[in-house]
């Protein structure tokens, strides 16, 4: 270990670092493929947030290399072997119930607020300015460093895909987009579509879900609902009966109008990353339960009979039958889609399963048990989970400078989200949370903890030094 005061280093310069992060946070790197160019694939926001780090590289005297608009890195040393940091710019969408502007960077009680401030852009920046102080201290280093800067992670990592299709794959690596001490294993994660035809008439004295929409992105849980209802009978005994509904479910709120025979039902539940569904209120399951409690005309019948057996009050798949666990942690199952409509219905399902556990088996007994309700599998996509031994070089080292400046033992932990390490042989995800923060990652009113992004970025300047030098 060296006798760098990385205390000192970073916190003098923690100004500047928080200018850098707002204004990389007002950004606002949504994913849009609408909007998408030959020069942004994914959209003007992603692509902005790259050209913002690249820009800032080059500013700061790295070498920087933009792969396909997609992604690029900021590259400092020379050697044989690289070292990677894994970083990424792009931020689901921010969603409703802000208490202060999504992209409009606000300090509150030492509290950073801000979309995409802990997934990923705080991490990345104070990981940045580790490795600046490492080239503004002028430190010898026997590596090649190499800060990969991403525009797709939340959206299938398909930029890292591309990059390491160009660029060679870093020796080591580790990823500051999760939590601390070190996660060497993170569980397998797999996207399923369960998809039903509309082709079965409607039946006479049922009511008719004419569109049902809620969620948006596998990985996030669906925290808005709404639903156009047709031909009611008795709009006003089911406006009673939902406003009850709502008012006993006190993690939920909800809107109903109705015109004519048409009712308009909207419900609100709470966000939250698809790794721990339970941390989230799924609006649209909620909106489904109400609905099941009267009769539904033709296939929509399928589609809300399939969630209330297989998906309603369940986020480790035991109604499925596949529920499991081992030494990495249980299987989770976030419904992050949900929509019907004149072309039918989907849920998209979204699993983190364990080390061991077998997905294509699972994908079969789902399958199964969609037939009968009329359904079937539309897409299956699978990523294999992936693991790093504890006495690897990576892993001991990081374990060593984690230790020296927490005064903490370094555990090894797995997690349910999936980061750019399980994309190289040997990476894995290093902070930036500590233990016992509160996790807002996907989620409204989304901050970070200004001291504990100061502190992470005295941890990475060290740990990037130690492994390169």
């Amino acid at each position: 270990m060296t006798n760098i005061n990385w205390k000192q280093e970073v916190e003098s310069r923690q100004d500047a670092m928080l200018e850098d992060l707002k204004d990389l946070l007002r950004i606002r790197s949504v994913r849009e493929d609408d909007k998408a160019t030959a020069g942004a694939p994914f959209g003007p926001g992603p692509k902005a947030a790259l050209d913002f780090m690249m820009a800032m590289g080059e500013k700061d005297g790295f070498t920087t290399k933009v792969i396909e608009d997609v992604a690029g890195h900021i590259e400092y040393g020379q050697g044989e072997e690289i070292v990677g940091i894994l970083g990424h710019v792009d931020v689901v969408p921010e969603g409703n119930g802000w208490e202060s502007a999504p992209y409009e960077p606000e300090m509150r009680d030492g509290k950073l607020f801000a979309r995409g401030v802990s997934d990923d852009k705080g991490p990345t920046m104070a990981a940045y300015y580790g490795l600046k102080i490492i080239k503004e201290l002028g430190l010898p280093v026997s590596k090649k460093i190499r800060f990969f800067i991403g525009s797709d992670e939340e959206s299938g990592m398909s930029c890292l895909k591309t990059y390491l299709k160009n660029e060679q794959m870093p020796t080591i690596a580790f990823a500051p987009d999760a939590e601390f001490p070190i996660i060497n294993t993170e569980k397998g994660i797999s996207s399923v579509d369960v998809s039903f035809e509309n082709n079965r008439p409607a039946e006479k004295g049922e009511f008719e879900l004419e569109a049902f929409t809620a969620g948006e992105r596998y990985n996030m849980v669906a925290a808005d609902a709404s639903a156009t209802l047709t031909k009611v009978g008795d709009t006003a005994s089911m406006m009673v009966a939902f406003n009850k509904y709502i008012d006993a479910n006190t993690a939920l709120e909800g809107s109903i109008e109705a015109t004519d025979d048409t009712i308009t039902v909207s419900v609100i539940g709470k966000s939250a990353h698809a790794m721990e569904p339970r941390n989230g209120v799924n609006a649209g399951l909620a909106l489904l339960h109400f609905l099941s409690g009267y009769d539904i005309a033709g296939s929509a019948n399928d589609f809300v009979s399939f969630a209330m057996k297989y998906l309603y009050d369940d986020t480790r798949a035991e109604h499925f039958g596949i529920a499991a666990e081992d030494e990495s942690g249980d299987l989770t199952m976030n419904v992050g889609l949900l929509s019907f409509g004149k072309d039918g219905g989907k849920f998209g399902l979204n699993f983190r399963y364990p080390y061991t556990f077998d997905m294509p088996t699972a994908k079969d007994a789902i399958a199964a048990k969609a037939t009968a309700f009329n359904g079937s599998i539309t897409l299956f996509e699978d990523e294999k989970p992936s693991h790093v031994d504890g006495d690897s070089f990576l892993v001991s080292t990081l374990a060593k400078v984690y230790e020296k400046e927490t005064g903490e033992k370094s555990e090894l932990l797995s997690i349910g989200g999936g980061t750019y390490a399980r994309y190289l042989t040997e990476a894995v995800a290093f902070g930036a949370a500590f233990p016992g923060s509160v996790d807002t990652m996907h989620q409204k009113n989304e901050f970070s903890v200004w001291e504990d992004l100061v502190k992470a970025s005295v941890i990475y300047a060290e740990a990037i030094y130690e492994l390169a030098k």
